[in-house]
């Protein structure tokens, strides 16, 4: 085999195995998250004389039901993908990673890693904030209390207020992060690539120039 094909097989290999990563990562998140936003709707209990915004409730069931939604969407893409891609990987010959369908199904595999990765657990953060409101929102003061300070905030709304102001700088470090991240990351790709240029233009002249690709140095006849 070449220099120039052995280095073609490591880069569908590489892309193979960073493929098969994105994939177990996805569906081992989208099923944590999907699993506690449905523990988190069915445990909460809400109180029948408490006057809940309606806004409040519309916005939970709503988050709740996207949240879920859209990791099931990224499980169900790394359910059907990944056991391809564990077949292909567990041969051991180099020329069947052309077998893996991850090449012709790497917008799926992007897909489902931006749904569980970003999107998911941005509607996850969003989710604590609205659970601290519909659980905490109906703690009341204490007769006492209320009477000699009539002007001050339950405490359960307290609560609620404080567990936003903390989530909401989070969010915004969170998506700072991500956009960060893929920022390196392309960075970090558009170097490799530039990199696998100049080898493969290396090899091209050697090419023209006659030389062989072997570390021997003859000359093809």
């Amino acid at each position: 085999m070449s220099l120039n094909d052995h280095s073609m097989q490591a880069l569908s290999w590489r892309k193979l195995y960073l493929s098969r990563a994105k994939l177990k990562a996805s569906s081992r998140t989208s099923a944590l998250l999907s699993g506690f936003a449905m523990v988190a709707m069915v445990e909460v209990q809400l109180e029948p004389e408490h006057n809940y915004p309606p806004g409040l409730l519309i916005a939970f069931s709503a988050c709740t039901t996207v949240l879920v939604a859209v990791h099931l969407f990224a499980l169900m893409i790394s359910t059907c993908i990944l056991p391809n891609i564990e077949a292909v990987s567990n041969v051991h010959n180099l020329n069947s990673v052309h077998e893996s369908p991850h090449e012709r199904m790497h917008k799926h595999i992007e897909l489902a890693w931006a749904f569980s990765t970003v999107i998911g657990t941005f509607l996850f953060l969003a989710e604590v904030v609205l659970l601290c409101w519909v659980k905490f929102l109906p703690l009341k003061r204490n007769p006492v209390d209320s009477d000699s300070n009539s002007t001050s905030i339950s405490p359960g709304k307290a609560a609620a207020i404080t567990s936003t102001v903390i989530m909401v700088p989070s969010g915004i470090i969170f998506i700072l992060f991500a956009v960060h991240f893929y920022r390196s990351l392309v960075s970090h790709k558009t170097e490799r690539v530039e990199r696998e240029l100049d080898v493969l233009v290396q090899l091209q002249d050697q090419l023209d120039r006659g030389d062989t690709l072997h570390p021997t140095g003859s000359h093809f006849a």
